[in-house]
């Protein structure tokens, strides 16, 4: 049986190096998107992987698009075209002190413009016991939120595993209704759920008793705030949370804890410096995850590979991670010195 993720891709845009917009006038183009970042990873660890989305039709970026995701061996045989555009971001890479920025340009893209009832879902899933969606689609128009919540309604009925990474970005949700009242009700076809603490509080609606912003990791808080969330999703099997430590924009301190109405349990923290890149690190934790769920007998080796593989996401330039499952392990089990391998 195979993974299906459902979102957007987009075309990516930043300056080479740490530079700022336009300081040379030049882009690095590269495409990612949450889902696809998803897919892109799975593919790389083995797993049989199909992408759905809506791309622009007759757009010679849009069948770039769909080599660049074959040439990973994702499935793009589930790909729809319509009326529209490829959504694009920027991103301006920071260092130390001075933060990243992203700058969105996706309205109107072919995925955001796409009604209700225009994707056969029944085709779409074919052959696939997980499906894989985030917030991010939902945001970006009203229709957007209907597709995704007819994946999730057809996935549940097939009795497939669904996985959600709330992925709440505030400046995406401009269409009418806020995040904390979209994404509670499409939770209720959710098995695996995957956040970090702002998602849990932006998204849900649920409120942290302690102070997880202060970048002070304090287990029981986060123990807390995922016995709320599972709590008030009873259909929810395990909720993963993502514990960032951001020292500066080049140094953070990595880690994550699942919770599975039995256990919970604490990953193995990373420190990370410099990073490179840390766009698509919670997409490579979330495939991780998806992998070791599916592959592993143990929530803790799940968590542990999940959190290995975006830890070294954060060393590699682009949204997509390009790791193998050996790389992974080698840094479960102790590897992690960087020294030269000959």
């Amino acid at each position: 049986m195979s993974v299906v993720t459902f979102g957007e891709i987009m075309l990516r845009l930043a300056p080479p190096g740490f530079e700022r917009f336009l300081q040379s006038p030049r882009f690095v183009a590269t495409f990612g998107g949450g889902e696809a970042n998803v897919a892109v990873s799975l593919a790389g660890f083995g797993e049989t992987v199909a992408f759905v989305t809506v791309l622009p039709e007759k757009n010679p970026v849009a069948d770039a698009v769909v080599h660049e995701l074959r040439s990973f061996g994702v499935d793009t045989s589930r790909i729809l075209f319509g009326k529209g555009r490829l959504g694009i971001y920027f991103l301006e890479t920071g260092a130390s002190q001075r933060g990243s920025k992203v700058v969105y340009d996706r309205e109107n893209s072919a995925i955001a413009m796409a009604a209700p009832g225009s994707i056969n879902w029944e085709r779409a899933l074919a052959g696939a016991d997980w499906l894989h969606v985030t917030g991010i689609t939902p945001a970006i128009s009203a229709s957007a939120a209907a597709l995704t919540c007819e994946a999730l309604v057809a996935a549940k009925a097939r009795g497939m595993t669904v996985s959600c990474d709330l992925n709440y970005r505030k400046n995406l949700w401009k269409w009418g209704k806020p995040a904390n009242e979209v994404m509670p009700e499409l939770m209720r076809s959710v098995s695996v759920a995957i956040a970090n603490e702002e998602d849990v509080q932006m998204a849900l609606g649920i409120q942290s008793e302690g102070d997880v912003e202060s970048g002070n990791i304090d287990p029981a808080q986060y123990r807390a705030l995922s016995e709320k969330v599972l709590a008030t999703f009873p259909d929810l099997k395990l909720v993963a949370i993502t514990l960032r430590e951001s020292r500066s924009a080049s140094h953070n301190g990595w880690s994550a804890c699942v919770h599975d109405r039995e256990k919970f349990l604490v990953s193995r923290r990373y420190e990370i410096a410099p990073i490179v890149d840390r766009v698509g690190s919670g997409d490579s934790f979330a495939a991780g995850l998806i992998y070791g769920l599916r592959k592993f007998g143990s929530h803790a080796d799940a968590l542990e590979f999940a959190t290995a593989a975006s830890c070294l996401k954060h060393s590699i330039p682009g949204d997509f991670n390009r790791v193998s499952i050996e790389e992974v392990q080698a840094l479960m089990t102790g590897g992690g010195s960087g020294r030269v391998q000959r």
